[in-house]
C-alpha cells in the first residue's frame, strides 16, 4: 500500500436525495445499504470489456487504488451479502476473487508482484477466508477453494517471517527494492495474525493458534502496544524496529482486536485473551471514537492518503464480527456502532444522486470528496448494524463446506528479492497436519507511511 492523498475540507452540499435511514428498521437499513452498494460499485469497472476484473481504477497515475483496495472491496461486498442476502453482486465477487488468484493460487499474480507488500496479500487471502467463514459459494473442478487460498497466503508469509531481525515478524514490503523493506509494521504482522487466529479457528490446527500466540507476543515485545492499550504504527529494521512511529490507525487496533476475538472464542474463552479484547476496545474508544462517532485522528484534520480514506470500513465490519466469536463485547460495540453509523449517514448527500458519502463522519456534513473508500466505510457501517441476525463465522465443525490444503502456499516459487530465508524458518513452514511448527514468530503490525 502506497499513499495517493487527499486534502479534505469542509463545504456544505445540497441536499438533493440524501441517504435516509431508520436505524430501528431492519429493512430500512437493508433499504439503505442497498443503496450505498450501488453507488459504490459505479466505482468498479473490472466487469467491463477491456478492463481487468478484481481491481478499482489504478493504480495511480492511472487511477487512485492499489491493487489491495480490490480485496477490501469484495470482503466488503461478501459481508453486505452475507448481511442483508442481496445476491446481487454475488457473481461478480466470485469472478473478481477467482481472476486475482495467481498461477501460485497464493494472490501473488504476477502483475503486482513487484509492487507487493504482505498487507497487500494479506487483504485478498481475508476475504478469500470470510468467504469460507460465510459460507460463499464454493469454487469447482479445479479451481482452489476459498480456505485453501487463505492457508497459502498465511503459508507463504510463515516462510518470509524471519527472526533475524527485531526478534521476528514480517517486513511491510515483500521486495527489498520497496519503499518500506526495512520496516515492520503493524498492518503486515496484524494480517498475519489474524489469519493465523480464524485458520487455527476454522480447523481446530493447533499449529495456526501458535503463530497466533507467538505473534501476539512479539508485538507485544516490540512495544507497537503500550501499556494503555495504544497501538503504534511499526519500527525499522536498522533501529532493531525500537524507533517507533507512534502514529494511530484505526485499522490497527481492529485487525487486533478481530484477531483476539477469534483467539478467544478457539481457547474457549480465555481469560487472558477476554483481558485483551476489552484492553484493545478502550483503547479503540478512546483514540477513534468522537462522542460515539469513528474518527481517524491520523487524517482528519487534513492531508489523507486514499488508502487512509477507506479504514473506517474495515473497523465497522471488523468489531462487528468480534460481537459474534466474543459475545460479552456485544452490548458495548454495537453501541458504538450505531452512534458511529448514524452519524456517517447523514453526510451522506453527496454526488450527483445527492447521496454520496464523504469520509467526516463527525461533522455531519458532506466534505466534497466522494470515492470507494467513503462507500467502503458507510456499507460496512450499515452492514454492521444486521449482525446480530446474522449467522456466525462457520468452522469446518459447524457447518463450513470449503475444503482446505494444507499445502498450499509450500511450493510457491521464492521472490528473488525477498529476504533470506533461513532452514529453521522454512522448516517452520512445513506440512500443517505433520509438522509441529518450533519456530518462535512475532509479528503483528501493517500499513504504514514511511
Amino acid at each position: 500500500m502506497f499513499p495517493s492523498r487527499h486534502l479534505l475540507w469542509l463545504a456544505p452540499a445540497a441536499v438533493l436525495g440524501a441517504l435516509e435511514v431508520d436505524l430501528n428498521s431492519t429493512d430500512s437499513i437493508k433499504n439503505a445499504a442497498k443503496e450505498v452498494a450501488y453507488d459504490l460499485m459505479t466505482y468498479y469497472h473490472g466487469n467491463e470489456s477491456g478492463m481487468i476484473p478484481g481491481i478499482l481504477p489504478g493504480p495511480p497515475p492511472g487511477g487512485d487504488y492499489y491493487w489491495w483496495q480490490g480485496g477490501a472491496l469484495w470482503g466488503t461486498m461478501m459481508d453486505y451479502w452475507h448481511y442483508t442476502g442481496d445476491e446481487t453482486y454475488n457473481d461478480v465477487t466470485f469472478d473478481a476473487m477467482q481472476f486475482q488468484v495467481g498461477k501460485n493460487r497464493d494472490y501473488a499474480p504476477d502483475n503486482w508482484t513487484l509492487s507487493l507488500g504482505n498487507d497487500d496479500q494479506s487483504f485478498w487471502g481475508m476475504s478469500a477466508m470470510l468467504a469460507a467463514e460465510n459460507k460463499f459459494r464454493d469454487p469447482t473442478g479445479d479451481a482452489p477453494s476459498w480456505l485453501a487460498l487463505a492457508q497459502a497466503v498465511w503459508t507463504e508469509q510463515s516462510i518470509r517471517y524471519s527472526t533475524d531481525d527485531c526478534g521476528g515478524g514480517l517486513r511491510w514490503q515483500i521486495f527489498s527494492t520497496n519503499k518500506g523493506y526495512d520496516y515492520k509494521n503493524t498492518i503486515a504482522n496484524g494480517c498475519f495474525f489474524n489469519m493465523g487466529a480464524r485458520l487455527a479457528r476454522y480447523t481446530q490446527n493447533e499449529t495456526y493458534a501458535k503463530w497466533a500466540e507467538e505473534t501476539w507476543d512479539w508485538i507485544n515485545n516490540v512495544k507497537y502496544i503500550d501499556k494503555d492499550w495504544n497501538v503504534y504504527d511499526g519500527g525499522h529494521v536498522p533501529y532493531n524496529c525500537t524507533d517507533t512511529n507512534r502514529q494511530q490507525y484505526s485499522y490497527n487496533a481492529a485487525i487486533l482486536l478481530s484477531g483476539a476475538a477469534y483467539m478467544y472464542d478457539y481457547t474457549n474463552k480465555s481469560k487472558d485473551w477476554e483481558d485483551r479484547i476489552n484492553g484493545l476496545i478502550d483503547g479503540m474508544e478512546r483514540v477513534f471514537f468522537v462522542n460515539g462517532t469513528l474518527y481517524e485522528p491520523s487524517c482528519e484534520a487534513g492531508v489523507c492518503s486514499t488508502d487512509m480514506l477507506s479504514f473506517k470500513g474495515y473497523v465497522h465490519r471488523w468489531l462487528a464480527v468480534v460481537t459474534q466469536v466474543a459475545p460479552f463485547t456485544h452490548d458495548r460495540i454495537m453501541a458504538l456502532l450505531r452512534s458511529s453509523a448514524e452519524a456517517a449517514v447523514k453526510q451522506c448527500t453527496g454526488g450527483a444522486n445527492g447521496r454520496q458519502c464523504g469520509f467526516h463522519w463527525t461533522t455531519g456534513v458532506y466534505d466534497g470528496v466522494t470515492g470507494a473508500g467513503q462507500q467502503m466505510n458507510v456499507l460496512g457501517a450499515l452492514s454492521s448494524l444486521l449482525v446480530r441476525e446474522a449467522e456466525a463465522p462457520v468452522t469446518n465443525a459447524t457447518g463450513g463446506t470449503s475444503v482446505g490444503d494444507p499445502n498450499a502456499g509450500l511450493n510457491a516459487p521464492q521472490l528473488p528479492e525477498a529476504a533470506p530465508i533461513v532452514a529453521g524458518d522454512r522448516a517452520g513452514a512445513g506440512i500443517l497436519t505433520a509438522i509441529v511448527l518450533a519456530t518462535t514468530i512475532g509479528g503483528a503490525v501493517w500499513m504504514a507511511l514511511d
